[in-house]
């Protein structure tokens, strides 16, 4: 932006503008100002992980013995609170929000302490030293006499107060934003900031900017149709001249498994047609849990991708823990695996623990289980140790024995297996403890209980149990080289969440998991968002330029169970005459025009 802008305006500035966020922007006039608030000029800025630390170790001083409070749910609570979002902290958990309110003191006297600031700092110290110290705001109001603003419609009101008090003498401020695009209420943004701005700078002057150069006029149109059901937004209709362009495609599917394969279907027959690669292809969706069926169903056909904005499944701490017990079942010699799990949950084998023990195996060219079943080496450690060390021996050895036995293996079902396992460690309870919400917890049981489904289903029931665990972590382990490839090429299927999607563009868009429950989300009507959430349908409906598909499923597992699903109401919102129904469309003669239409044709052809 810095090149573009420089560029636009050659050689009639003496210096080039300064294009930067928020917080750069703050970082420059704190290096020049920050003495006068009592730090020193050579103040560190703490990350994430900083941060969390100086909440822990606040915690470990004021928290009752066995209690356990999430110091990243603190951290994002605390941020929340010092940004002046109360919506977004007005539904947080009440024992979580106590605490939050209670050490904040403590967190910023920790951070002074060590001449530190945080991100939320470096715009809040600024503010203060514009109110302390009116000469260094004058300074500042002198040195950027124009202030331009984009993306104002997530701007926070911390924010806002550092824009009104730089542009408020001078009044030359110029500010793009769409109040049909301000989905970030969650985490402190302020609509009002770009709605009022009449009530905040009366002389203003609005410029509408209303031609769209992405999409078609079908997709616009659909757009329009939707966001005129948000009552307190600015008039606008969007138009290309484009031309119209295809239709948007509504599916129905009977559950989430058979909507990802048909959708990753549809995308790979595509790209083999010539009609569309998959860099041209995104799937959009609400939630991170959706991203389960879709990663899985890309990843049995063999469609690269790459997942934006979400955690990946197979990432999940619940998914990865499950995945080192089974491979230390598989083969007790994986250190990888056994050090992952070893003290998951706590049994008495520390980090102190397990690190003497991988010391010894590597002195004896050994594994760390085959150390642990050493006598020798376990004379070394004290008694409760000890004892520890031979009861998670024990617990393995006696765990793989199904899995082990030649005889009736046929009818061991390695998902039963496998829940009997997690049972008798209490991984389930763990989750509960450790989690900032029940919500949370049970999301996490439910990744894995879907994961045991897959499990379940594994080689066939006449192979030998090893061997269809084996199989089982085969297919769904992330392969090296063909992750590396995905890196590398930049022919793969964009897999994104709505949140996170918003200022790009593709070709092929497919919209999954339109139901009532996701998208609106359940909680939005207790917590009066439901215009947010359209806005949300509205993003993802405008990142399409070519074509757009969007699927519902009657059907979803929540808790290991199938629950009946019902569409969402926004797409009643869309014009019927813009809509096409996939049943419907196979009926009826289909040009072939794009790679999903010729995909039709396939399946009409073959029955």
């Amino acid at each position: 932006m810095q090149e573009r802008a420089a560029k636009l305006l050659g050689k009639s500035l003496p210096k080039k503008p300064l294009v930067c966020t928020f917080h750069s922007l703050c970082v420059r006039i704190l290096r020049q100002h920050i003495e006068k608030l009592g730090y020193k000029r050579n103040f560190i800025i703490y990350d994430e992980s900083d941060q969390i630390s100086a909440i822990k170790k606040i915690l470990v001083r004021i928290s009752a013995k066995g209690e356990k409070t999430d110091p990243a749910a603190i951290l994002s609570l605390l941020s929340k609170f010092r940004n002046g979002g109360e919506r977004a902290t007005a539904f947080a958990d009440v024992s979580i929000r106590a605490m939050a309110e209670h050490i904040r003191g403590r967190y910023e006297s920790a951070l002074r302490a060590c001449n530190a600031v945080d991100f939320d700092d470096l715009i809040l110290l600024t503010l203060r030293l514009f109110t302390e110290h009116p000469a260094a705001l004058e300074t500042c109001r002198a040195r950027y006499r124009y202030v331009m603003v984009d993306e104002y419609q997530d701007t926070n009101a911390a924010q806002f107060k550092l824009i009104q008090a730089l542009t408020q003498e001078h009044r030359n401020l110029c500010v793009v934003g769409d109040d049909d695009q301000s989905i970030y209420g969650w985490r402190g943004a302020e609509i009002s900031n770009l709605l009022d701005m009449e009530n905040h700078f009366p002389e203003v002057k609005v410029v509408k900017l209303e031609q769209n150069y992405r999409s078609t006029g079908t997709i616009l149109e659909a757009a329009n149709a939707l966001i005129k059901h948000n009552v307190r937004r600015r008039g606008k209709r969007l138009w290309s001249q484009k031309g119209a362009g295809s239709k948007i495609i509504l599916q129905m599917f009977a559950n989430e498994d058979e909507e990802a394969r048909t959708v990753v279907e549809q995308i790979d027959y595509s790209r083999v047609s010539g009609r569309a690669p998959w860099s041209s292809q995104a799937i959009l969706f609400r939630t991170n849990v959706q991203s389960r069926p879709l990663e899985t169903a890309l990843r049995q056909a063999g469609v690269r991708y790459h997942l934006v904005g979400a955690q990946s499944f197979f990432d999940r701490r619940e998914v990865r823990d499950f995945l080192a017990y089974l491979k230390a079942f598989l083969n007790p010699d994986d250190d990888v695996s056994l050090l992952r799990i070893a003290n998951v949950p706590p049994r008495g084998l520390s980090d102190v623990t397990m690190e003497r023990l991988l010391v010894a195996s590597h002195e004896r060219n050994c594994s760390v289980f085959a150390v642990m079943k050493n006598a020798v080496v376990a004379a070394t450690f004290q008694s409760k140790t000890r004892q520890s060390i031979e009861r998670f021996v024990e617990f393995i050895e006696r765990t793989r024995m199904p899995l082990t036995s030649i005889t009736g293996h046929s009818s061991v079902c390695l998902a039963t297996w496998a829940d009997a396992f997690l049972d008798e460690i209490s991984y389930f309870d763990e989750l509960r403890r450790s989690e900032k919400s029940p919500e949370a917890a049970e999301s996490r049981i439910r990744n894995l209980q879907e994961l045991m489904t897959t499990l379940a289903g594994a080689g066939e029931s006449t192979d030998a149990p090893l061997d269809r665990l084996q199989l089982f972590l085969e297919e769904i382990s992330l392969d090296a080289d063909r992750e590396e490839d995905k890196e590398n090429s930049g022919d793969a299927v964009t897999l994104i969440t709505i949140h996170s999607c918003k200022g790009l563009e593709f070709p092929h868009v497919y919209i999954v998991g339109m139901e009532d429950g996701l998208l609106p989300h359940s909680r939005s009507k207790l917590e009066g968002t439901l215009d947010e959430e359209r806005r949300l349908f509205y993003v993802a409906v405008t990142r399409a330029m070519q074509t757009l598909t969007i699927s519902h499923c009657s059907g979803r597992k929540k808790y290991g169970e199938t629950k009946p699903c019902h569409p969402s109401p926004f797409l009643k919102e869309l014009p019927s005459e813009l809509v096409e129904h996939a049943d419907e469309k196979a009926k009826q003669p289909v040009a072939v025009d794009s790679g999903r239409n010729m995909f039709e044709v396939m399946r009409t052809s073959l029955g």
